[in-house]
């Protein structure tokens, strides 16, 4: 019965992908589903894409191993996603953007290190979707017969099938899809089935640690690097952007994404809570992370397991597809047109053509990116079986190497494109100096990365020439939702 639900969750997938593709018309309706979401498709599309495998099988995993406070980790995104709606979400939905690099373009002009902080943002990108991919394989070698390389190709067919046919449409209605699974699967099922076989909270108390029931269980360090990694890496990444760029108004950037965070951190407290469970039932787990699979396959009845695991691979898939439309995204827009000028090709600017045949021509090609991406992020999820290091690597640079640059052209008008390129530069040389110097997975790198591009933005920035007016007349422009013509030519942006 499960693996039957399981089945029919994947068809309705692909279902609504083809659903879809008859709303993407241009290559906007494509990346940013037309810039038309309200506050309800918003809030669960956002919900959909923060919440991945880390956070709802590693979240479960968190809460076997540390008890409440495994919560964190699930709450510091929760704590990003709040601030960039309540501080930024605004700005940036005005301007009309299909990327960060593009903000940074629009904010600093031609030399603000927009054109190199693309490729950090697409290796993020691309790891972030390969972690997701390998994530939902793991539930699928388990219910089906066959080993992982087969369940990646499965599970990478469906997500690629149903995001290259309408883009960001199709993972949109996904999306909601998605997030109906995981709030019926983790909150109406798991959570109340998993509390009633461990006794209720009072059996919890009584057969567990004292130390499951403390807020800083996993050590008061480790909390605050969840914060740093996670609730700044929300802030920036292009994933969460691109969400951001499909509300219709600012306020439903805001408010949508404010509604958002609220429902992220009661999942990380329910996942902790089920890891308990789990831990108090079953303490011999191989991995913490089985935490989750144990809890649906031998506690919830048949059948409502089906919908407890469909909600982990919606949470996986959500993710993976976000990431896969940001990296073919940031590539398209971004990436190529960069690598095409160092060759000393002529590009035209990617965004849509002022014809009918020309705005078919941009679709065709936003598909084919997505395809080829899709193509390549399934080959290297079935290559590459570990990609913990990877990813840390490009959370780390994207952290203590872009944010500074990126938040300080939002919220500090003095901050100048050379300032900005600088503090990129060195902010990311020195988070891979000091993982040389303390290790990939140490704590120290994204400190001293942010520390260092912090120092250097504001010296250089106030050392240097101010940016030019008409760069700054332009950006006031975009926030204020004017767009003049021409204004996504790059030499309106010197």
């Amino acid at each position: 019965m499960n693996v039957l639900i399981i089945v029919l969750y994947l068809v309705a997938m692909v279902a609504i992908g083809l659903l879809a593709s008859r709303r993407a018309h241009n290559a906007e309706d494509y990346r940013v589903a037309g810039r038309r979401l309200g506050p309800g498709f918003y809030t669960g599309t956002m919900v959909a894409v923060v919440l991945g495998g880390a956070s709802t099988v590693g979240g479960v995993g968190l809460g076997y191993t540390y008890g409440v406070s495994g919560m964190w980790l699930v709450v510091a995104i929760a704590a990003g996603l709040a601030v960039l709606s309540l501080l930024f979400a605004s700005r940036i939905q005005s301007l009309k953007v299909f990327t960060v690099s593009q903000m940074l373009q629009l904010r600093y002009g031609e030399h603000g290190g927009a054109k190199a902080s693309s490729f950090v943002m697409l290796a993020y990108t691309v790891m972030l979707s390969v972690t997701s991919t390998s994530a939902y394989a793991s539930i699928f070698s388990v219910l089906f017969p066959i080993d992982r390389t087969w369940a990646i190709l499965l599970g990478g067919l469906v997500v690629v099938g149903y995001s290259v046919l309408g883009g960001m449409w199709s993972i949109t209605l996904t999306d909601m899809m998605q997030f109906l699974f995981m709030t019926v699967g983790i909150f109406l099922v798991l959570l109340p089935f998993s509390l009633s076989a461990a006794g209720g909270w009072s059996g919890l108390t009584g057969r567990l640690d004292a130390t499951y029931f403390t807020w800083n269980g996993m050590g008061t360090q480790a909390i605050i690097t969840q914060f740093v990694v996670y609730g700044f890496g929300i802030l920036i990444g292009q994933d969460i952007w691109q969400r951001v760029f499909t509300a219709r108004s600012p306020q439903v950037a805001r408010w949508g994404g404010l509604s958002a965070a609220a429902y992220v951190a009661l999942y990380g407290l329910a996942g902790a809570v089920i890891g308990m469970t789990a831990a108090a039932l079953a303490p011999g787990l191989d991995s913490a992370d089985d935490a989750f699979a144990t809890m649906a396959q031998q506690h919830v009845p048949t059948g409502l397991g089906g919908v407890v695991l469909a909600a982990g691979v919606a949470a996986m898939m959500s993710t993976a597809s976000g990431a896969l439309i940001a990296s073919a995204t940031v590539a398209r827009v971004d990436v190529v047109p960069t690598l095409r000028s160092l060759l000393g090709r002529s590009t035209a600017p990617a965004g849509g053509g002022a014809t009918a045949e020309d705005e078919a021509a941009e679709l065709r090609a936003d598909r084919l990116y997505m395809l080829v991406f899709g193509v390549v992020i399934t080959a290297i999820s079935v290559f590459v079986t570990d990609t913990v290091t990877a990813l840390t690597i490009a959370y780390d640079i994207l952290v203590g190497g872009l944010l500074v640059a990126i938040l300080g052209g939002l919220v500090w008008r003095r901050g100048t494109g050379l300032g900005a390129a600088l503090s990129m530069l060195v902010g990311s040389v020195v988070v891979l100096a000091s993982m040389a110097l303390f290790g990939v997975l140490a704590n120290a790198p994204i400190y001293l990365g942010l520390l260092s591009s912090a120092a250097v933005y504001v010296v250089v920035s106030l050392l240097s020439r101010p940016t030019h007016e008409g760069v700054l007349r332009h950006w006031n422009e975009r926030l204020a939702g004017s767009r003049p013509a021409g204004a996504d030519r790059p030499e309106a942006r010197r």
